[in-house]
């Protein structure tokens, strides 16, 4: 079983600085130029997110403004921009985030030259109610609880609340010639694939919903991630495959708890699951990770490779970002035993 450092808090709020005065969040990650570029989530009073930049080089925070890089312009994040992620895909920097308007949660996207000036680029998830997305799971060999989860947001966020979708994240390359993208239709963790952004219409949602169960790649299966999984980091290829680092949800002692996850998908069909852990690759232990705005939660989102250390930044209790390391070598080796 491998086993991770004992983690860092590599970012906390700054006492004054208002637009992150509840905590910052499950960052995205990449570097350029030996410099790590950080996009987190900062959440103001209110639960209102935005997204706040920070640069860091060994391991040192070296320029953090005390402005927010990305703020809501649009109704459909309204109440907030959250959790980003962001692919060098082709010459540009894409970031793909949760738009939030206070019922719906879509998936938005934003594209940058430079990692300094985004231009938003408007939602790619279905727009579709997620009493009309139910309707079409039901003619799907799909897991029950892909209709429970259903029942339970129209009973907390309305009737006309859409298809909620979080956590998705662009594949560095293309597949077999097409773009792909991870995403999640809770309980589990699907893929989809398209030549181009503008083809995420309503007819491709249409179509491809109705064939959801073709484009999982994993449904929970074991006890950490028993309730619900969903993406996280932005899929690492190395020799072995694609590493797509994870988080899985439990439920215990009425209490959710996120843990992290790891699995190696085939180079060619990511749909393909070459090895998995059947253990978290790293739960909740420290007081800090264990306290937050919501306890018991680390929340995997960005790395990065130094030669042949893996860095994880995670999420912890929604209110600091962490940092575990890890010998990627070591990791991969897990996949095959």
């Amino acid at each position: 079983m491998i086993k991770s450092d004992q983690g860092t808090v590599v970012l906390e709020s700054r006492p004054g600085v208002e637009f992150e005065n509840e905590g910052v969040l499950n960052p995205a990650c990449i570097e350029k130029d030996g410099i790590t570029h950080m996009f987190y989530r900062a959440v103001h009073q209110g639960n209102f997110s935005t997204i706040g930049y920070c640069q860091i080089k060994n391991d040192q925070v070296i320029y953090r403004p005390e402005t927010p890089l990305l703020i809501p312009e649009y109704d459909y994040e309204s109440q907030g921009l959250e959790d980003p992620r962001v692919t060098l895909f082709e010459g540009i920097y894409y970031m793909l985030y949760t738009a939030y308007n206070g019922q719906s949660a879509l998936i938005a996207y934003a594209i940058s030259s430079d990692l300094i000036t985004w231009k938003k680029m408007g939602i790619i998830s279905s727009q579709m109610s997620y009493d009309r997305a139910e309707d079409i799971f039901k003619k799907n060999k799909l897991d029950r609880r892909y209709g429970l989860f259903e029942r339970w947001y129209r009973f907390e966020m309305g009737e006309k609340v859409k298809l909620w979708e979080k956590d998705a994240s662009l594949f560095p390359k293309r597949i077999n010639g097409q773009m792909a993208m991870i995403h999640r239709v809770l309980p589990g963790i699907q893929i989809c694939y398209f030549d181009n952004f503008s083809d995420l219409n309503d007819k491709y949602w249409e179509k491809y919903l109705a064939n959801l169960d073709n484009y999982i790649i994993l449904d929970p299966q074991e006890k950490f991630e028993a309730a619900y999984v969903g993406g996280g980091c932005v899929p690492l290829e190395t020799d072995a495959g694609w590493l797509l680092i994870y988080h899985g949800v439990n439920i215990e002692n009425n209490q959710r708890i996120y843990r992290a996850g790891a699995m190696l998908l085939d180079k060619n069909n990511p749909q393909t699951i070459i090895g998995r852990l059947s253990y978290p690759l790293f739960s909740p232990e420290a007081d800090w990770e264990k306290q937050g705005v919501v306890n018991n939660v680390v929340f995997p989102t960005g790395t990065i490779i130094d030669q042949d250390v893996l860095k994880i930044y995670y999420g912890a209790g929604d209110k600091r970002i962490g940092l575990k390391t890890f010998q990627l070598s070591t990791l991969l080796k897990e996949f095959t035993l």
